[in-house]
């Protein structure tokens, strides 16, 4: 009786364990979506701003249409990425083609002094902001994620009920990898 009693409550506490890896891996899932979710959002808003900045620095430099060009196949190409790689990718484009367009807005006195210039260069630098803090959230929720499907036991009930990794949202900039130059 007492070893009937005995395997019943390993087979109880096995359970619940089980219950309860199998909720965190869950919630590891949800929060990884939640992060992903915001990030989408505070894309869109920088993708909204991206045509009246564009529109007010061609009213002042109408000989850069390359440089437009290339903002406006950058932000399509984010906009139309399918994967976090993609996304990636894409997004390390568009901020290469904004510093191109920060770029020729220096050479515009009047533009700088612009005051929807200014306060859409304003809300942009914000919005980078929330992007990088929000990236930052959602790659942590990644790493715990994965940590979680990596991990024993846990990896078994990953496997089980087929929980994937999660990607790192990573925007490369090129010019942030080269060294610095310095010249006298």
């Amino acid at each position: 009786m007492l070893i009937s009693i005995v395997l019943i409550a390993i087979v109880l506490i096995l359970f619940f364990y089980a219950i309860s890896v199998y909720n965190g891996l869950v919630r590891k899932k949800t929060e990884m979506a939640e992060g992903w979710s915001s990030i989408d959002v505070f894309l869109k808003k920088r993708y909204d701003l991206i045509p009246g900045l564009v529109e007010t620095v061609k009213g002042y430099a109408t000989h850069e249409k390359e440089t437009f060009e290339n903002i406006t196949k950058a932000r399509n190409l984010a906009q139309n990425a399918s994967s976090v790689d993609e996304q990636g990718k894409a997004e390390s484009a568009l901020k290469n083609s904004m510093v191109n367009l920060f770029a020729v807005a220096e050479n515009y006195p009047d533009l700088k002094a612009n005051r929807n210039f200014s306060e859409l260069q304003n809300e942009l630098s914000s919005l980078e902001d929330d992007i990088e803090m929000t990236r930052r959230y959602y790659n942590a929720t990644v790493k715990e994620n994965n940590i979680a499907i990596e991990s024993f036991p846990s990896n078994i009930f990953a496997n089980m009920f087929n929980f994937n990794k999660g990607e790192f949202f990573e925007i490369e900039n090129s010019k942030e990898k080269e060294p610095v130059k310095f010249s006298f």
